[in-house]
Parts: structure tokens; C-alpha cells; sequence
């Protein structure tokens, strides 16, 4: 699962869920969430939502067993057609465990989904995140291993297949692995922590039963730089997110991976991405 998905999965500030009176024990459940505005939703680099905003939330509940669920949603548009879907739905299940006192392993599944699109569209994905903290510095190594399924097939060879509906291998099931690192560094004596990532994707070079894919040329890289600045309970990112994947690479996909599916440009290209988060 890609840490440096914009507003997707949010650092959350935790809220314990009050007890009946003060000398009550703890509660062993934490409900942590958030609500974020983005300039370009962009997934492993990709834009989901045709280069424009996009308005996401989230919400987790933790149990102290290191037990949690959640749910996150954002707005879609352009690539993201989804079986005529507007709207992503994640369903996150998984598992944290210290490993001592400056490292935490976090296993879990997310079941993306686009409601009121084709079932077909939904996937499963496993994934595990090792992070680790040194002074003001945090690491993350994450790998995300999504087996075989419909919604990762390559269904069209190419767009122009795909814009005039003709399969070219109807049903197909592929499988897709995505690779990442994180670092942060929080500046000593200022609200700002500077942030960077990088990740690879491995998958099948087509399109999928709905004109995407979550590879889109089969494999790619997708990196990021920037930073955030907190107040409060609100944090704003600003970073540069880029990919390699040139037009030249893209021109198969044309013209479902173009703003507005008019063939021309990338929704790949380097752009500044800004995010304004608030946790609750």
C-alpha cells in the first residue's frame, strides 16, 4: 500500500472513545479520522480524478490488541470510469505489532470498490509495511501483493479497442506487486516534516474489464518529494509527484489515459499536488 498515496489512509490523530466516568479503565478501542482536499488525487503517480480535486475521508477503529478496520473513500473521474463508478470505496482490515521500541509491522488487506460500478472493477489487495523511527527520521518499507483477478486482466490490448468495445481477452486475471519506501523528517523547532517516497509497480501492460489498469504499461516507477506543515488538528501538503511513464510508453493506452479521455497528454505527468487535511 503506497504511504505517499495522497489523503489516502491520512495520518490520523487518535481519539479514545470516552469512558462512563473518569475512574473507568481505559477504553481498549481508538477511533481515529479524517477529511482532506486535494488538488489531483493520484494513485502510485496516476491520476484517478482526470487532474482535477477531489474531496476524500477516512475513518479507522483500532482495538489495543493491535486489531483494525476502516474505511476510505474519494471522488473519481476521467481514467477512473470504473464500471461507471464516480466514487472509490477501500475496506481496510489488518494487524500492528511493536517490534521493540522504534519499529512497528502493519499486515493487512484493502477491498477497493466502486460502488454503483461493475463488481468486476473491485479488487483485493494484501500488504505489509515495516516502519522504523531514528531521532526525528522515520523509514517505511512496504510491499502490496494483489493475486490473480479479474479487475488486474487485461482485458483490451489497446484504448482504441477499449473506446470501441472490443475485448480482446474477456475475463482475463492477472496479478499485480507494488514495491515502496518512505522516509520523513520531522524539522526541529518547526511545524514542517519533509516527506519523500518511491515505488514500483509490476502488473499486465493492457487495460482492464473498465479501461484501467493499476499498471498501466506492466511496470513503471512513481516517486514523490515534499512536505507537510501541521497546525493543530490541520495539515497541508505540498509535493512533486512524477512517474516514468512517458507518452511514448502511454501511446496504447490513448485515449483513456489523457485528461478527458481526448487522447492527447499523459494523466501521468509530473505535476504539484496539494492536500489540506484535517483530523478529527
Amino acid at each position: 500500500m503506497n504511504a505517499f498515496r495522497f489523503a489516502a489512509f491520512a495520518v490520523l490523530a487518535g481519539v479514545a472513545v470516552p469512558a462512563a466516568a473518569q475512574d473507568a479503565a481505559p477504553s481498549p478501542i481508538t477511533i481515529n479520522g479524517a477529511a482532506a482536499i486535494v488538488s489531483d488525487y493520484r494513485f502510485r503517480g496516476v491520476s484517478q480524478s482526470d487532474k482535477d480535486m477531489a474531496v476524500q475521508a477516512g475513518l479507522t477503529v483500532s482495538h489495543a490488541s493491535g486489531l483494525y478496520v476502516g474505511a476510505w473513500g474519494s471522488n473519481l473521474s476521467g481514467w477512473g470510469t470504473f464500471g461507471g463508478s464516480n466514487m472509490e470505496l477501500d475496506l481496510i482490515g489488518g494487524y500492528k505489532h511493536k517490534l521493540g521500541d522504534s519499529a512497528t509491522i502493519d499486515v493487512g488487506l484493502v477491498w477497493y470498490m466502486y460502488p454503483g460500478g461493475a463488481s468486476k472493477t473491485d479488487f483485493a489487495e494484501p500488504y505489509a509495511k515495516l516502519t522504523g523511527t531514528a531521532g526525528a527520521a522515520t523509514l517505511t518499507a512496504s510491499v502490496a501483493y494483489a493475486p490473480k483477478q479479474q479487475a488486474l486482466g487485461r482485458w483490451y490490448a489497446t484504448g482504441t479497442d477499449a473506446a470501441a468495445g472490443v475485448y480482446t481477452d474477456a475475463g482475463d486475471k492477472e496479478d499485480n506487486l507494488y514495491l515502496a519506501g518512505d522516509g520523513a523528517v520531522a524539522l526541529t523547532g518547526t511545524p514542517i516534516t519533509a516527506k519523500a517516497h518511491i515505488g514500483h509497480s509490476w502488473g499486465n501492460d493492457g487495460l482492464g474489464p473498465n479501461a484501467t489498469s493499476v499498471t498501466p504499461t506492466g511496470d513503471y516507477w512513481d516517486w514523490a518529494v515534499g512536505a507537510d506543515a501541521t497546525y493543530r488538528n490541520l495539515t497541508l501538503n505540498v509535493s512533486y509527484v512524477d512517474t516514468d511513464i512517458s507518452r511514448r510508453d502511454a501511446a496504447y493506452l490513448q485515449p483513456s489515459f489523457s485528461k478527458g479521455q481526448d487522447g492527447t497528454g499523459s494523466i501521468a505527468d509530473g505535476t504539484i499536488v496539494l492536500s489540506l487535511t484535517t483530523a478529527f
